[in-house]
Order: C-alpha cells, then sequence, then structure tokens
C-alpha cells in the first residue's frame, strides 16, 4: 500500500467510485454520464477536477485521438485503507471500540452489523492462528 495518499474530495470520491466500479479506461463523458443524477457539471467543471485528481496521483491520463481516457492509480483498497487508518487515528485515536460505539449509538450500524461483525473477527482469528 501506498504509505502516503492524499484525501479525496467528495466531488473527487465520486469521481473515482465510478472510475474504480468501471475498472477500466473511461472518458470524461463516461464520468459525466454516470454522475448526472449526482452533480449535473459543466464539462470544463469535470475536466478540472479530472486535472486535479491526475495532479494528485489518482489518475492516469491517457491521449486517445482527440480525447482522454482515465484510469486509477491508486487502487479503491489502497484508498479504503489509507482512509479508514488515517479516520481511526485522527478521530478515535486508535480505539476500534470508540469506532464501533460512535458508529453503533449513532444508528450507523445495529445488532445485526454487530453480529456480522463478530462472526468476521473470529473468523480472522481462527485463520491466524
Amino acid at each position: 500500500m501506498i504509505n502516503e495518499i492524499k484525501k479525496l474530495s467528495d466531488a473527487e470520491l465520486e469521481i473515482m467510485l465510478v472510475i474504480w466500479k468501471t475498472g477500466n479506461p473511461v472518458s470524461s463523458s463516461y464520468i459525466s454520464d454516470q454522475l448526472r443524477n449526482k452533480r449535473n457539471w459543466a464539462l470544463a467543471t469535470l475536466m478540472t477536477v479530472l486535472s486535479r485528481l491526475v495532479d494528485k496521483g489518482f489518475l492516469y491520463c491517457e491521449k486517445e485521438g482527440r480525447s482522454n481516457s482515465y484510469r486509477a492509480a491508486i487502487s479503491e483498497t489502497d484508498y479504503k485503507e489509507c482512509e479508514g487508518k488515517s479516520t481511526l487515528e485522527k478521530l478515535f485515536g486508535n480505539s476500534i471500540q470508540d469506532m464501533v460505539m460512535s458508529l453503533y449509538n449513532g444508528k450507523a450500524i445495529d445488532k445485526n452489523d454487530l453480529a456480522e461483525l463478530r462472526e468476521m473477527l473470529d473468523r480472522v482469528e481462527r485463520e491466524d492462528s
């Protein structure tokens, strides 16, 4: 995993989620179509955000004739791992218990989620034994 990945803005993350989901190089028009229900950007705005993502090292931009195609330079897994670790450190002082209780108390997760978490932890523990 990359040690220091920059943070994505909400708009940048939405674009990256489209690209990660696709898994293939995509055009700006494809991204625009996928985001149409969330954001109705002018082409210039989208191009600015894409350029910013290239500058930050999140995307590769490849010229294809008169248009560009974009593909991920950082995997979704690497980004999630880095952001998860950062969030745990910054907001919860590296306490997974505090994080889970905050999610539970805030109704972001319920008892079914806790049961799934317990099963996952048991499975990981068995695999590490």
